[in-house]
């Protein structure tokens, strides 16, 4: 489709008529794939009855996205396709069938997403870049119009040509994995039986921990030790459970009652059962944003403006100046309903919280 890239507001893309729509996030992700449901949460209020195709890289996405009614097809990559010519290609070729009303490359910066927008068919292709210097998208959204925050770029995105009178006054919409009531009841079974474990008393609340991450965004096992056990001391009557990673290793020892699935809907279920996730600043932490859980993302290396966890009481803590006990003392002071306990002038340190 040979089509002049839009310089402003004026072609707006129509509301009625757009029924079907494709996403392009070549990524495989986990967190990156989580950010994307404020803007399919977005799409289907902006346009209502459409149906959504989904360009991903990898197998997590069709997870991200197994219960949203809207989303037809969650079309999966081959990581790395270039070694994977012959399934990548069939794949593409296979999209291409299909003559989209709607395409949206929702990325800064990613050449790639771009050259699939640009291959795929639609009436209507929506980017991010300069004025005059996108030719191969029809609607186009400067870069300086984008937020902060990853998860509400792409919504921002959606709306700047499709404009709702309710779109200010209803904000971002939250990461949802959309976790079914049958989901959610399997992950209270399963943190009951994780519980169980423990001598009988009665718990103030249930503190999830999750302590891996990559890079230098992991901290070393004797800060997390440092860390939960000031928690321990100021909270003893909090439980606590390690959510253990991908690879099938605690992080902590095995201490604590720990739960692991390869899955990452049932680890989300889990997750949703708790009172509060604290994790470091990974992808399981933007799923337990998604699962609905009040989550703490311990932030020391990147921008806790732009990946941040939000929404369900979520925020970022700034660990890069402070030790792990304070930490732990301003993750109670931020949540004393929760570890039952009163903000006292010990906990009462001002936190470092980024809120995005």
């Amino acid at each position: 489709m040979n089509a002049t890239a839009t310089d402003s507001r004026a072609g707006a893309i129509p509301r009625q008529g757009v029924y079907r729509i494709l996403v392009c996030r070549p990524n495989h992700r986990l967190g990156n794939m989580l950010l994307m449901t404020p803007l399919i949460a977005e799409l289907e209020r902006l346009y209502k009855g459409a149906e959504i195709d989904i360009v991903a890289e990898g197998p997590l996405a069709a997870d991200v996205f197994a219960t949203y009614f809207s989303v037809k097809n969650v079309y999966c990559l081959p990581r790395r396709g270039f070694k994977h010519p012959v399934s990548f290609l069939s794949l593409i070729s296979r999209i291409r069938k299909t003559n989209y009303d709607l395409i949206i490359d929702p990325c800064i910066g990613s050449g790639f997403s771009r050259t699939l927008a640009r291959i795929f068919r639609g009436t209507y292709k929506l980017g991010f870049g300069e004025p005059g210097k996108a030719p191969n998208l029809t609607h186009v959204v400067p870069e300086a119009m984008a937020p902060n925050h990853m998860a509400k770029r792409p919504v921002a995105l959606a709306r700047w040509f499709s404009p709702s009178a309710q779109s200010e006054s209803l904000g971002f919409p939250a990461m949802d994995i959309r976790l079914t009531e049958g989901e959610r009841a399997n992950g209270k079974a399963v943190l009951r039986e994780l519980l169980s474990e423990l001598p009988p008393r009665r718990a103030t609340g249930t503190i999830g921990i999750f302590a891996d991450a990559t890079g230098r965004k992991r901290y070393p096992t004797e800060w997390w030790n440092d860390f939960i056990a000031t928690l321990q001391e100021l909270s003893p009557r909090s439980d606590l459970v390690e959510i253990v990673p991908a690879h099938g290793r605690s992080m902590l020892g095995s201490r604590l009652p720990s739960y692991y699935s390869s899955s990452i809907r049932r680890m989300g279920a889990v997750m949703a059962a708790v009172d509060l996730m604290i994790s470091a600043d990974c992808g399981v932490m933007h799923l337990a944003a998604a699962s609905r859980v009040p989550t703490v993302g311990m932030f020391q290396v990147t921008d806790a403006k732009v990946y941040g966890p939000y929404g369900s009481r979520s925020s970022a803590l700034i660990t890069s100046d402070i030790s792990p006990q304070d930490a732990a003392r301003r993750v109670v002071q931020a949540f004393p309903d929760l570890f039952g306990v009163q903000a006292s002038e010990e906990t009462s340190a001002e936190p470092q919280h980024a809120h995005p």
